[in-house]
């Protein structure tokens, strides 16, 4: 472990992936249970966004650590599906046809997934100029 109290070497690159897939899967969930009304938020939403981000996040990243996945868009389509396909069987959907809301969940996630790590290859890209 470093000064931060991070953890360094090849643990870092196996956690690392599923704590963002799970955070952008649970996120994404949260926003398109509530349709973007985010002061209707409840602990049952929570709750549901918890479980549906947990177990996205482990499909997705058992499946790019498996099968070395390392391109950005492939990984937002991997999480995309995980999450759409978890959120269907988590959770009935709340509007539209039986499958519309666990489709859009995933698409919000694949989207927020793509988005957020341009933005972290961004940063780190700076970082590593800097240093």
């Amino acid at each position: 472990m470093t000064r931060c109290g991070h953890i360094d070497g090849p643990m870092n690159k196996k956690i690392t992936p599923f704590v963002e897939n799970a955070t952008e899967a649970a996120a994404a969930c949260l926003f398109t249970m509530v349709q973007g009304n985010i002061l209707a938020l409840t602990m049952a939403h929570w709750l549901i966004a918890s479980q549906t981000g947990f177990f996205a996040g482990v499909i997705a990243a058992a499946a790019i650590i498996f099968a070395k996945i390392n391109r950005p868009w492939i990984i937002s389509l991997v999480l995309g599906m995980a999450t759409a396909v978890v959120d269907f069987v988590i959770h009935a959907g709340s509007f539209g046809p039986l499958f519309l809301e666990a489709a859009i969940t995933g698409l919000g996630a694949a989207v927020l997934s793509f988005l957020v790590g341009k933005a972290l290859r961004g940063l780190r890209s700076l970082r590593a100029a800097s240093t």
